[in-house]
């Protein structure tokens, strides 16, 4: 019996030894088979760029036909590679867009006082160069009164271009491209249009778009115009009895409030940009597409193209100013000799001299480490 269980021993133990270990097995694609557990990819932060650009007006009809480009052109066909591949694609419609009719405002001091009705179908201008919002809060989109407004809302929905800017109508919009939800609020002195200067109403609106947006992207149209008014004062401005109100303050609290991202238009000239809170801050971008009876002289004929990158959380990333000029009875054109982006870093080491953003000389901006 002894010898049985001796020998039972020796053929187990015999068996286990000669066993062999199932290789570890590789597929045509280099990939470990299924008995290896592979790690789960790593999710790529997303990155938002948005262009911003200053003033648009692109012709009018009024007050009569010769203030429209020759042949009805498209005078944004020369940039409108820089303002199409973005995320979002932002400006101010300085005007009215509809054909006719309408009570135009009568000026008491008409060389101070222009009014604009650009014709429906260069709306398709604007939807070809990648317009995605615009702001519709500023003085001249009461020009031809409730008539004027409601035309341009119902041109520009039929477009597909989103719009805000309006007191008790169209405050703000909250819309969805590419999966983000972005909200945007617009803002002026004007009447009929959200006040810059009711800063707790602002607040509000900004506060209710950062609990149901993505990026929250706020406008102004404010500060006072002209070659004099390049530098933001940090106070209120008064420009012809009219408070065009504190900007600097109003930029400030509307990021506390939660927004990502600051734009600001009216002094038709260039102002400074500021990083506050991680959050970028332009002041004025001028004069971008402005044809006939705009004064395209100095630096009233020079604007940035803003293209800012933004991360998941809003802040920001980096950017790139396009220097822009335009000439009397022409389109914008890049320009080589990058006047624009040498007038921001100016105004910019002027205004906000402890701002976190470097420039370099082909127009990156980054942030100071």
């Amino acid at each position: 019996m002894r010898k049985f269980f001796i020998s039972l021993f020796l053929i187990v133990l015999l068996f286990s030894c000669g066993k062999k270990e199932k290789p570890i097995e590789i597929d045509n694609e280099n990939n470990l088979s299924d008995n290896v557990t592979e790690e789960a990819p790593v999710k790529e932060k997303k990155i938002i760029t948005i262009t911003a650009v200053g003033d648009i007006m692109l012709g009018s009809n009024y007050p009569s036909d010769s203030s429209l480009p020759p042949g009805n052109a498209n005078i944004l066909k020369d940039v409108e590679t820089y303002l199409k591949d973005s995320d979002i694609t932002f400006g101010n419609l300085e005007g009215t867009l509809f054909d006719s009719g309408g009570n135009p405002k009568s000026c008491s001091n008409p060389s101070v006082c222009y009014v604009f009705r650009t014709p429906s179908s260069f709306g398709q201008y604007l939807a070809n160069a990648g317009f995605d919002v615009v702001s519709i809060a500023n003085n001249h989109n009461g020009d031809f009164g409730p008539v004027g407004r409601a035309k341009t809302k119902e041109n520009l929905d039929n477009l597909g271009i989103k719009y805000a800017g309006l007191a008790g109508t169209d405050e703000f919009i909250i819309f969805e491209k590419d999966g983000i939800k972005y909200g945007f609020a617009a803002f002026a002195p004007n009447n009929g249009t959200v006040s810059i200067n009711d800063i707790p109403h602002a607040e509000k609106i900004v506060k209710q778009l950062r609990e149901n947006s993505d990026i929250v992207i706020v406008s102004f149209h404010g500060g006072a115009e002209g070659d004099e008014y390049q530098h933001v004062p940090k106070r209120n401005e008064m420009f012809f009895g009219e408070n065009r109100g504190d900007v600097y303050d109003f930029a400030h609290k509307m990021v506390d409030a939660g927004a990502d991202i600051v734009f600001g238009h009216g002094p038709h000239v260039i102002r400074a940009v500021e990083l506050y809170n991680n959050k970028f801050i332009s002041y004025s971008s001028g004069n971008f597409a402005t044809y006939g009876n705009f004064s395209l002289t100095g630096v009233k004929g020079i604007a940035p193209l803003f293209k800012i990158k933004l991360d998941e959380n809003g802040d920001f990333t980096e950017g790139e100013i396009i220097s822009i000029y335009q000439v009397k009875g022409s389109g914008p054109k890049v320009d080589t000799k990058k006047r624009a982006l040498q007038k921001v870093i100016e105004l910019t080491e002027s205004d906000f001299p402890d701002t976190p953003l470097s420039f370099s000389s082909d127009g990156i901006i980054t942030k100071k480490k």
